[in-house]
């Protein structure tokens, strides 16, 4: 008997760290992510989009850790047809000292993923015309390592592999509908 409930006690012991690694909270610090082009929950415009020009947005990144190795970002969208999200732009392994993305451009030395729309590259807020507006979600996350990854990876990989490396994060939040 006290052999089974030493086992019960291991099994639900691993269970909770486990489920502790998996859904790892990093508090949210003074890292800053905003762009010129919208404020926090503001509309995109338009030039942005999929009805524009399809280019990315200026960024500016602030308050960037001490011990910070690299940038990432992640640009997706959680509103997206179909319940599942689509990402949009995933950019890894921009150098620490990253302070701007501009406009229609990559930072020096950082890499891309794959997106939704199954390209290495950024898209733009496309969401179907009628919806209400889609929220797109500029994450920005500070990592205490470079990754040891290559262009095309996806979002499951990139996000398994930073676990364990991020100091700090933000979010920036836009919106976009299409009438």
């Amino acid at each position: 008997m006290q052999k089974a409930v030493f086992s019960l006690f291991v099994f639900a012991l691993i269970a909770v760290l486990a489920y502790v690694l998996i859904n790892e909270q990093i508090p949210m610090g003074n890292l800053i992510l905003k762009s010129s082009a919208f404020k926090e929950g503001d509309l995109i415009p338009p030039r942005f989009t999929c009805d524009g020009d399809n280019i990315n947005p200026l960024l500016e990144i602030r308050n960037i850790p001490e011990n910070t190795k690299s940038l990432v970002l992640i640009v997706d969208d959680p509103d997206a047809t179909g319940g599942r999200t689509f990402d949009h732009w995933l950019v890894f392994n921009m150098p620490a000292k990253t302070q701007y993305i501009s406009e229609d451009s990559l930072p020096l030395g950082a890499k891309e993923g794959i997106n939704g729309a199954g390209s290495v590259k950024y898209v733009g807020p496309c969401p179907p015309r009628g919806n209400a507006p889609h929220r797109y979600m500029f994450k920005l996350y500070a990592l205490d390592a470079v990754l040891d990854l290559v262009s095309g990876v996806t979002k499951a990989e990139l996000e398994k592999t930073m676990a364990g490396h991020i100091l700090d994060q933000t979010v920036l939040i836009g919106r976009y509908g299409r009438h």
